[in-house]
């Protein structure tokens, strides 16, 4: 048998002889002349070293081992098609725009819609911009009062967290002896969280952060107690990274949400996307 490549359009040719069983047929549907279909299939038959049909009056039949041969090349003909038309289509890529502190939401969902699209790329810019709007992007997540055409993704939920090595106080005056990490440069979060439990405590010991996510990294090192989103560190808590010390959460009235592009410019696949992140 010979080493080279199987020889591509041969194996076409069998293919198609093979579901018609008629020379005239197959060469009708490869446009060739029957000569020319004949001539690849012996070439296939010669690259093999068996006989692919056995030919009668009436047409043609397949031999034993061609027909064995048949179904497995068949599935593999399609399988190079796919491969192939996939590589065909140019990738495209989404231009996302969201705010640093909800990295620990949004990257796993975009892995996984890369998986479930691979010709599609996500090129995602971060920034502490809450309320940036579009300008260059596909989309955008921003943080605070829903815009008016925006959709809502969800609506922010504070509790206090810890990492789960940590002693977890069993009330809330016992959080005193902690670091106290701010999600910003000031502590409108926890005040806020405070404010709704209808408690005053002494903050003795502060550190403060840009981003919520910079506070929620640092609780899981142990570092101290932070305030933090329930849905951003749903994993974490799954994970026994972190656990809450109190039941409940509060509402502090702003939500994450995402505006998109409407206009010709929008790329197919961004429907896809908003899909995607709106229902994860």
């Amino acid at each position: 048998m010979a080493c080279s490549a199987p020889p591509l359009t041969a194996i076409n040719a069998f293919l198609v002889t093979a579901r018609c069983l008629n020379l005239t047929h197959a060469a009708r549907e490869l446009c060739l002349t029957q000569s020319a279909v004949s001539r690849k299939i012996a070439t296939l038959e010669n690259w093999l070293g068996f006989a692919l049909f056995q030919r009668h009056a009436r047409g043609l039949r397949l031999t034993e081992r061609g027909a064995a041969l048949l179904p497995e090349l068949q599935q593999s003909y399609q399988q190079l098609l796919a491969v192939t038309e996939r590589a065909r289509q140019p990738s495209q890529t989404l231009r996302l725009k969201a705010p640093s502190c909800i990295m620990r939401w949004l990257l796993p969902r975009l892995i996984a819609f890369e998986q479930r699209y691979p010709a599609t790329h996500v090129a995602l810019t971060t920034t502490q911009e809450h309320l940036s709007q579009l300008e260059e992007f596909d989309a955008a997540i921003v943080y605070g009062l829903p815009p008016p055409d925006a959709l809502r993704l969800f609506d922010e939920r504070l509790t206090p967290v810890l990492a789960a090595g940590m002693a977890i106080p069993q009330r809330i005056e016992e959080m005193s002896a902690l670091t106290f990490l701010h999600p910003t440069p000031d502590r409108r979060d926890w005040q806020h969280w405070l404010q709704q439990q209808r408690i005053e405590l002494a903050m003795q010991r502060n550190q403060h952060f840009a981003t919520m996510d910079l506070a929620i990294s640092a609780a899981i090192q142990g570092f101290g107690i932070t305030v933090a989103d329930i849905t951003l560190i749903e994993n974490d808590l799954l994970a026994q990274r972190l656990v809450t010390p109190f039941p409940g959460s509060v509402a502090t009235g702003a939500a994450y949400s995402l505006l998109q592009r409407q206009d010709k410019r929008a790329p197919p696949l961004l429907a896809e996307l908003v899909s995607w992140l709106s229902r994860a």
